[in-house]
This record gives C-alpha cells, sequence and structure tokens, in this order.
C-alpha cells in the first residue's frame, strides 16, 4: 500500500513538492469479470502544495486496463490519462467537504486514490473495438466473426387468436 507521509514536508504557503511515486492497484471486477491493470506498479507523479488554508494534492499518471470486451467477450483495453486534484483544509473545524478521504492520519493513500480514479475514469463499457457486434442472443456466437441472423421462430397455434387481435388493434 502506497502511503505518502505528510507530516515530512515543511512546506510554507506558497510552496510545492514534487515527487516520482509508484502505485500498487488491485485489478477490478466489473461485471463478474475481473479487469486487471497492465502493470504491478503505476509510475505516477504526485504534486503537494501548501496554501494559506490547506493543502491541495495533485496525482497524474497513465494506466492500462484489460479485460474481456462487455460485448463479444475477446480481449479489450482501456487507456487512461488520469489528472486528479484533492485539497485538505488544515483547520481543525473545516467542513468535511473540504477534506479529502485519502488522508489518514496524516499520511496520503496513494493507492486508495488511484484506484477511485481509475474506476471512474473507465468508459461505460470496456469494448474490444468501438462497433463490436457483439453475441449472438439465440445462439451465442461472436457476431464479429460470423455475421448470421435466426429464422422468425413460429407462433405458437394457442397464441395465434391473441395475435390476430394484436394486428387488428394496430390498424385502428
Amino acid at each position: 500500500m502506497a502511503r505518502f507521509p505528510l507530516r515530512r514536508l515543511r512546506l510554507r504557503p506558497g510552496e510545492e513538492h514534487r515527487e516520482g511515486v509508484s502505485l500498487s492497484v488491485e485489478p477490478f471486477s466489473l461485471g463478474g469479470q475481473l479487469y486487471a491493470l497492465s502493470a504491478d506498479e503505476i509510475p505516477a507523479e504526485l504534486v503537494v502544495q501548501r496554501a494559506a488554508t490547506g493543502d491541495l494534492f495533485r496525482l497524474g499518471f497513465g494506466v492500462t486496463v484489460e479485460g474481456p470486451c462487455m460485448r463479444c467477450l475477446a480481449d479489450a483495453v482501456a487507456v487512461l490519462e488520469v489528472e486528479a486534484r484533492e485539497y485538505q483544509a488544515t483547520a481543525p473545524d473545516a467542513d468535511d467537504e473540504l477534506r479529502s478521504d485519502y488522508v489518514v492520519e496524516g499520511d496520503l493513500d496513494l493507492d486508495a486514490w488511484a484506484r477511485d480514479l481509475i474506476g471512474l475514469g473507465l468508459p461505460d463499457q470496456i469494448l474490444c473495438r468501438a462497433d463490436c457486434a457483439g453475441l449472438c442472443p439465440v445462439c451465442g456466437k461472436d457476431l464479429n466473426v460470423e455475421p448470421h441472423g435466426h429464422e422468425e421462430a413460429a407462433v405458437d397455434p394457442r397464441w395465434e387468436a391473441l395475435e390476430a387481435l394484436r394486428g387488428d388493434g394496430a390498424a385502428e
């Protein structure tokens, strides 16, 4: 777990500290599928800037998330460039909105912050390609490899009378 000790910084208002850090983020489980990061250690840049009323944290890194396509289950990749900011007020009576959830006992929890940023930065669907056709809902074959259709299933004769009524109602 990567934690950055904030107590060791001796900054005055307006000064900043830059440091290269290594992040270690667990794989994500989305929809029952596992999505892994391309590297065990993610290089990142952390900037801590002291303001008159608190500290401003900036974290930047690039990461590749790999796993199954959400439509066809082939290999898919999502590349993210993450730039984020957090603020931590120094006043003990400051509002909770001015406090960062990632500052714990004087340390900045970089891994938890990075994991949340990656989760928020992921696309709604991780796809092998933008025009992925997915799997056939009838037979389960990959429609990217083998595009096909299926014949319309015959209507059960017991329901024919209701089908006729539905047809009559559409004409009105």
